[in-house]
C-alpha cells in the first residue's frame, strides 16, 4: 500500500444563467452523492491553469476561456472509506464553445475510463446543500466571484 501523499489539484467551474457545470459523484461507504467540481490532478512541472485546461480538454473536449483563479482551498476529506488531502486550485472560466451552455447531461471519462455524469445545476440548489459540492468551500468562492 502506498503512502498517503498531499494531491494538488485544479479544477474550474464555468457558469451560465445561475447555474454551474458540475460532475455528480457518490460515495458508497458514506452512501452520499455529491457534486465535484470539474478538474484533476496537477502533472509535474505544469502550472495550475494549464492543468485544469488539459483536464476538461481531456475528460470533456472543451476548451476554456478567460480563466480566473478565485481561490486555494486545502481538502481534507475520507472518500469510499480512505483520507485525502489535496490543496485545490480553484478556477472559474467562460466555455469557448457557446452552444456547449445549453447542451443537456453529458458525460465525463476519465484516463482511468471511468465515466460520470455532467450536468448543469442551478446555484440556488447548490446553495442549499442537499446535494454537497466538493472540495468544500468551492461554492463560496464562486459566490464571490463576479459574474
Amino acid at each position: 500500500m502506498t503512502e498517503p501523499r498531499i494531491r494538488p489539484l485544479a479544477v474550474c467551474l464555468c457558469r451560465e444563467s445561475g447555474r454551474a457545470l458540475v460532475e455528480h459523484g457518490y460515495d458508497s461507504v458514506k452512501q452520499e452523492q455529491f457534486y465535484r467540481a470539474i478538474g484533476g490532478a496537477i502533472e509535474f512541472g505544469e502550472r495550475a491553469e494549464d492543468a485544469a485546461r488539459r483536464e476538461w480538454m481531456e475528460e470533456l473536449g472543451a476548451e476554456l476561456d478567460d480563466l480566473r483563479l478565485l481561490g486555494v482551498i486545502e481538502n481534507l476529506f475520507t472518500y469510499e472509506g480512505r483520507p485525502g488531502h489535496e490543496i485545490v486550485f480553484v478556477f472559474a472560466a467562460r466555455l469557448r464553445d457557446a452552444e456547449r451552455y445549453s447542451a443537456g447531461d453529458v458525460e465525463l471519462v476519465e484516463s482511468t475510463g471511468q465515466r460520470h455524469a455532467v450536468s448543469w445545476v442551478g446555484l440556488a440548489e447548490l446553495a442549499e446543500g442537499n446535494v454537497p459540492l466538493y472540495p468544500a468551500g468551492v461554492l463560496d468562492l464562486l459566490r464571490h466571484e463576479a459574474p
